[in-house]
């Protein structure tokens, strides 16, 4: 009777620590997932971003490559060019 007790002890033993062994691997592993979850999702963000960025450049691109008025104000307003007859005043902010 004493063997088969010591028996069952081990057995028992045996159980408890492999299920907190698996309990502690599927801790990890949970926490590993919620972590890729997050990159995920800022991946996604940073990709929704980047795809909102492409789409105002390409509008800009075809601006400047159909529309004249559009181009020479970019001109005007980031060059500071001028026509001839015309004078440029610039205020310190």
């Amino acid at each position: 009777m004493n063997l088969r007790r010591f028996i069952v002890g081990l057995y028992f033993l045996v159980f408890v620590g492999l299920s907190l062994t698996s309990a502690a691997f599927f801790w990890q592993t949970r926490a590993e997932y919620n972590r890729f979850r997050r990159i995920e999702a800022d991946n996604q963000r940073r990709l929704t971003e980047a795809e909102a960025k492409l789409r105002e450049q390409e509008r800009i691109l075809e601006r400047l490559r159909t529309d004249p008025k559009y181009v020479e104000d970019i001109i005007r307003e980031q060059l500071g060019y001028a026509k001839p007859d015309e004078g440029i005043f610039r205020f310190e902010n």
